[in-house]
């Protein structure tokens, strides 16, 4: 049997992310979607295969070694 859609609601929990988080990656990532009317539905599989590509990664994502991921200078104290 093949595998169900999800509802952005689902693919978010499946993600560990909100769906706000879906909905700016589905726009601006590329992220693997289809609409079916006014709701968007998605194959795990799909989404997987996206994730594992990189498609989810953090932007910025070349910072400089030890750099916080929010881009804020690093608090290193020298002793």
């Amino acid at each position: 049997m093949d595998e169900r859609w999800l509802s952005v609601e689902e693919i978010a929990e499946y993600l560990g992310v909100s769906k706000d988080t879906v909905y700016a990656w589905v726009s601006s990532k590329r992220m693997p979607g289809h609409r079916v009317g006014r709701f968007w539905k998605f194959k795990t599989a799909e989404v997987d295969e996206w994730v594992r590509a990189g498609g989810a990664a953090v932007a910025g994502s070349d910072r400089d070694e030890g750099e916080p991921a929010d881009g804020a200078p690093s608090r290193r104290l020298d002793r």
